[in-house]
């Protein structure tokens, strides 16, 4: 069975959970907003509809099953949240439930960008800003951004580039709060998501 067809049947499933819940009900606590019967869920810089009939993309552009799955899990997980609760930042590996998607994730995002963009600060800067990073300023990194994957789960890039005694060092970070909106799968998928957007625009 290919990973596509994993995917879609995955899909299919979490939508006939999404029929069968007042979706609308979670816009407040999810942090999206409800238009018709529908909730707009925003994931990166690209909006998407969430009703019973499914999820697609409000451009009217196609959308891989992926991001299907990621935005219907997003939906589905979360029923209340405690705002006040401490809410550290986290790598993936510190999540319980993480470890057999541990090398996963860091091939496809940590040492992916360390390898494209060494030596290349300035392009990762760009790129950043392009695909919506809001830059942060952190004297421990030659540059730190914050992505907005969706409205509850924000992610941290910093990274170091190469100098004389060490080669370029990247880090993809969470709040411990992401555990409470996905499962360690989807949160897989937001990282290299955003690791791929930024290679590709």
């Amino acid at each position: 069975m290919t990973k596509n067809t994993i995917f879609e049947e995955t899909y299919q499933n979490y939508i006939s959970k999404i029929q069968a819940i007042d979706f609308l009900a979670k816009a407040e606590l999810l942090l999206v907003k409800i238009q018709d019967d529908s909730l707009i869920v925003p994931l990166y810089n690209r909006n998407y509809i969430v009703s019973s009939d499914g999820i697609f993309a409000k451009d009217d552009l196609p959308v891989t099953t992926a991001v299907r799955v990621i935005i219907a899990k997003y939906v589905l997980t979360c029923n209340e949240f405690d705002q006040a609760a401490g809410d550290p930042l986290m790598t993936y590996r510190d999540f319980k439930g993480a470890s057999p998607l541990i090398s996963y994730f860091t091939t496809n995002t940590n040492k992916t960008l360390e390898t494209t963009f060494s030596g290349r600060l300035n392009l990762l800067r760009s790129k950043c800003r392009e695909f919506g990073g809001e830059e942060r300023r952190d004297p421990s990194y030659d540059c730190s951004f914050v992505f907005k994957a969706l409205p509850r789960v924000p992610i941290v890039l910093n990274f170091n580039d190469i100098d004389d005694l060490f080669p370029a060092n990247c880090s993809i970070l969470y709040r411990a709060s992401a555990a409470e909106f996905l499962d360690m799968e989807c949160l897989a998928m937001t990282g290299t998501l955003l690791s791929g957007k930024l290679i590709s625009i």
